[in-house]
């Protein structure tokens, strides 16, 4: 797959690392933007405050599958007029857009391969981005979990402060499992 990661962060370029290890083709674009190309995927990490800024630097997205790994963080808002930061990608790209990858924490994908059991990505989106996510997830070293359709993805943003504050209460950075019983 030929995917294009907008955020050269740990998250952005954590994928990308373990995308490319995958055999897929990775572009990295950071702050100055670029095109994106015969992408087939489009992968926007960059802070959630950010992805108007960063959308408009980049040429070529319509159309384009989106996944969306931005979170808000305290009281950020998603633009004006949406109920998440998803739901307005969607709007620019026109394309099937999901919410993935938000709810892991970056630092630790050097560690996912060495799990036990494959943990969970929590995802929200439109059916025809399904594949895509499911594909990527696995590739990374994660199973995909659909929490619903796009109008989930607002919920997904807002379980940042969540993960955070888990890891905060004495946890740390954590990987989690979610599976059916009789995937025990």
């Amino acid at each position: 797959m030929n995917i294009t990661v907008i955020g050269r962060g740990n998250l952005g370029g954590g994928l990308a690392d373990l995308w490319e290890r995958a055999g897929h083709q990775v572009a990295r674009l950071g702050r100055d933007g670029g095109a994106v190309g015969a992408t087939e995927t489009v992968l926007l990490a960059v802070p959630g405050t950010e992805v108007a800024s960063a959308l408009s630097s980049v040429t070529g997205l319509k159309g384009k599958t989106v996944l969306d790994a931005t979170n808000r963080y305290g009281d950020a808002q998603p633009p004006a007029g949406f109920s998440s930061n998803a739901e307005y990608v969607k709007s620019v790209t026109g394309g099937p857009t999901a919410k993935a990858f938000s709810t892991n924490f970056a630092a630790l994908f050097g560690q996912i391969a060495e799990a036990r059991v494959r943990p969970s990505n929590l995802w929200s989106g439109d059916d025809g981005a399904r594949s895509v996510v499911a594909q990527l997830s696995i590739d990374a070293g994660y199973d995909a979990v659909r929490l619903g359709d796009l109008s989930m993805a607002a919920t997904q943003e807002g379980m940042a402060a969540t993960m955070f504050a888990i890891a905060q209460s004495g946890l740390g950075q954590f990987v989690y499992r979610m599976a059916a019983p009789e995937q025990l």
